[in-house]
C-alpha cells in the first residue's frame, strides 16, 4: 500500500480514444438512402444512435452538438460542467488502469506474505494508502494534462471532445491544474514515503513529461514513445507497487515467480498499447507530421502485428503456467486461453477501413489489459 502514490508510473502518456460516431452522419446517410423520413423517425434514429454512442464512449463523443453544449455550459460558470470538464481532463481510462494495477499489486504482495493480512497495522497503513492514492491521481492528472495542452491542435482533429481541444477548459485553467497536480504529487511522496519510492515516482513523472514537452517530446519518435510507455506502465508500475507493499509490512522484497511474470507480461502488453494507441489518431498525426508506426505502415498491418504479438504473449503465459508449479493452472492456462480467444474474436470483427471499428478494437485491447490484473490476484 505504501506505493499507491509512486504507482503513478502511469500509462498516462497517450489518451485512449473511445469508439464514437457522429449522429449527424447517421441521420444524413439514412435520409439520402430513403429519400424521405418523418421527423419523428429521424428523431428516434438520432436518440437511439446517441444512446448507443454513450454506452460505448467513456470520455465523450464526436457529436458537434454535444460538444457545443458542454462548452457553453462550462463558459456559463456551471460548477457541474466545470467538474465534468476536469474529470475528462484526467483521462479516466488512465486512472482506471493505474488504480487497478495498484490494487492488484497490493493484493498480490499481501497474499504472498504469510500472516501479513492478519498482522498488518491497518490504522497506520490506510491513511498512508489514501495519501498515496492522492499522489497517484495528481501524477496522473499532471502527465495527461500536459499532454492535452501541447497536443491541443492535434486533439482538435483526433479527440475534439477533450476539454482543452473543445474549449470546454481554458488553457489558463488547464495549466493551473497541471502545475498544481505536478507539485502536490511529488511533495506528498517526498514527505510520506521512502527515498527509493520518491525516485521511482519522479522517474514516471519525468518520462511522462518529456513525452509531450518540447524540445525532447518523445511522442514524435515511435520507438522512444513505445519505450517510455512500456517502461512506465509495464515494468516500473508493477515492480514499484509490489516493492512498496512489501516495505510497508516489513517483509523483504523478493522476485517471486508471479511478480516476475506480471512484469514481463505487462511490459510486452504495454509495448503493444504504445503502438496501437496511434491507430485512432492517424489523421491528426499525419496532418501535424507526428511519425508513428501507424502512419508509416498503415492501420491494417499494425492491427495484425499487434494481435500477433498479444497472442504470443498469451502463449508465453500459458506455457509459464504449464511449466511452473508456482502458478494456478486454471488461472494461467484456462484464463489466458479465454483471453486469447476473446482477442481473436475482437480482431475478426475489425474493419481497418472504418475508424469507428478501429477505435472499438483499440478499446478492447485496453479491456484485455484490465482483465489481466484480475488474473494476477488469483
Amino acid at each position: 500500500m505504501k506505493l499507491l502514490a509512486p504507482a503513478l508510473l502511469l500509462s498516462s502518456t497517450s489518451a485512449f480514444t473511445t469508439p464514437t460516431l457522429s449522429t449527424r452522419g447517421v441521420v444524413a446517410n439514412l435520409s439520402s438512402q430513403n429519400g424521405y423520413m418523418s421527423m419523428t423517425h429521424l428523431n428516434s434514429i438520432k436518440t437511439n444512435s446517441r444512446s448507443n454512442i454513450l454506452r460505448m464512449a467513456v470520455e465523450g463523443d464526436f457529436d458537434p452538438d454535444a460538444i457545443s453544449r458542454s462548452v457553453e455550459e462550462a463558459k456559463s460558470g456551471s460548477l457541474k460542467s466545470r467538474a465534468r470538464a476536469l474529470y475528462k481532463f484526467t483521462r479516466p481510462h488512465t486512472i482506471r488502469g493505474t488504480i487497478l494495477a495498484s490494487f492488484a499489486g497490493t493484493i498480490r504482495a499481501l497474499v504472498d506474505t504469510p500472516g501479513a493480512i492478519a498482522t498488518a497495522n491497518w490504522g497506520a497503513m490506510l491513511p498512508r494508502a489514501i495519501i498515496g492514492m492522492v499522489a497517484l491521481l495528481c501524477g496522473n492528472a499532471f502527465i495527461v494534462g500536459i499532454n492535452q495542452i501541447y497536443d491541443e491542435d492535434i486533439d482538435k482533429v483526433n479527440k475534439p471532445f477533450l476539454p482543452v481541444a473543445s474549449g470546454e477548459m481554458s488553457r489558463r485553467f488547464a495549466w493551473a491544474s497541471v502545475l498544481t497536480a505536478g507539485a502536490i504529487g511529488p511533495l506528498l511522496v517526498c514527505n510520506f514515503f521512502p527515498p527509493l519510492l520518491f525516485k521511482l515516482y519522479m522517474v514516471g513523472w519525468g518520462l511522462g513529461a518529456i513525452y509531450s514537452v518540447p524540445p525532447i517530446r518523445t511522442k514524435q519518435n515511435p520507438i522512444l514513445a513505445g519505450l517510455t510507455i512500456a517502461t512506465v506502465r509495464g515494468f516500473l508500475l508493477n515492480f514499484g507497487v509490489y516493492f512498496a507493499v512489501k516495505d510497508a509490512i516489513g517483509a523483504p522484497f523478493g522476485w517471486s515467480p508471479k511478480v516476475s511474470f506480471i512484469a514481463r507480461f505487462m511490459t510486452a502488453f504495454a509495448s503493444v498499447i504504445a503502438i496501437t494507441k496511434d491507430l485512432p489518431d492517424i489523421e491528426g498525426d499525419k496532418a501535424f507530421n507526428i511519425k508513428t508506426f501507424a502512419t508509416k505502415v498503415g492501420v491494417d498491418k499494425i492491427a495484425k502485428g499487434a494481435t500477433a504479438c498479444l497472442l504470443l504473449n498469451y502463449v508465453h503465459a500459458i506455457a509459464t503456467g504449464a511449466l511452473s508449479k508456482a502458478f494456478n493452472p486454471v488461472t494461467m492456462i484456462g484464463g489466458h486461453t479465454a483471453l486469447a480467444a476473446i482477442l481473436i474474436a475482437r480482431f475478426k470483427q475489425l474493419d481497418s477501413s472504418s475508424m469507428r471499428s478501429v477505435k472499438i478494437y483499440y478499446k478492447h485491447i485496453w479491456d484485455l489489459f484490465y482483465l489481466e490484473y484480475i488474473l494476477y490476484t488469483l
